[in-house]
């Protein structure tokens, strides 16, 4: 593994763990009396960052792609809540800039890492 994909795979795991931790603290600790149940919270807000944990914990570039997926629903949550929640516009801004992180690091990690192991698309064939 090159040089350049370890450094992006240390900056999508910094951003991954990152933001599971800030969300627990977030959700759960910082405010605390939220009008939502624990299970709901629970279910909306940790359960799908641990979805991707095996494959980015094993580093598979094909599970660092798909996590952009859900990293997207996170990075849209703190450019919400940065312009709606006054009270919580730093804790937002810590969101986004844990989900960029993530994002970068894993979409530069799957191509680097997918180019090495000679994974990808196959070009078509012309005729």
């Amino acid at each position: 593994m090159s040089d350049k994909t370890k450094l992006f795979r240390a900056i999508a795991l910094f951003g991954y763990f990152g933001l599971l931790i800030w969300m627990v603290l977030w959700h759960f600790v910082l405010i605390p009396d939220s009008p939502y149940s624990v299970l709901f919270r629970v279910l909306f807000w940790i359960v799908p960052l641990l979805l991707p944990l095996k494959g980015m914990i094993q580093g598979k570039p094909y599970t660092h792609a798909w996590a952009n997926f859900i990293v997207m629903f996170y990075l849209l949550h703190g450019l919400t809540a940065i312009y709606s929640n006054a009270d919580e516009w730093v804790y937002a801004l810590i969101e986004i800039l844990l989900a960029t992180a993530m994002f970068i690091g894993c979409s530069f990690y799957a191509r680097f890492r997918g180019r090495e192991l000679g994974l990808g698309l196959k070009k078509l064939k012309t005729e």
